[in-house]
């Protein structure tokens, strides 16, 4: 393992997933993105793409899987996990300091989880220097 790793750089151009409920997908990736200043790009009947991530109905569900989204500041990962809970979605953990995640290399690890429709794990994370 190498503890120069370029956290900022972007190796995914995008990350389609499956989902059962396109209009329930879409309104959970709404209601928690909006915090991390992320909209949605486009929305259809079939999905919609958020940033980097695209929903779809056509594909087949697959999973659980897990999705951690960059957050700016702890206020940002606070305001997604809010968001989330205050509309009714699963808290799958509150935001906090995850030490076993946190390391010189990587930074200090804030984060925040919930579900989303489809039972995957959703994450806004926020890594701070020591």
């Amino acid at each position: 393992m190498t503890g120069d790793w370029d956290w900022s750089r972007i190796v995914f151009d995008h990350v389609k997933i499956g989902v059962r409920d396109a209009e329930a997908s879409r309104r959970f990736y709404r209601t928690v993105l909006a915090p991390l200043g992320i909209p949605p790009l486009w929305e259809g009947d079939h999905g919609g793409q958020y940033a980097n991530l695209v929903l779809s109905s056509n594909a087949a569900p697959g999973g659980p899987i897990h999705i951690a989204f960059v957050a700016r500041s702890r206020d940002e990962v606070d305001a997604f996990h809010r968001a989330g809970v205050d509309a009714g979605y699963d808290d799958n953990g509150a935001p906090g300091v995850r030490e076993h995640y946190s390391s010189e290399a990587a930074g200090r690890y804030y984060a925040a989880f919930l579900l989303d429709p489809d039972g995957n794990n959703v994450e806004a994370v926020r890594r701070e220097e020591f």
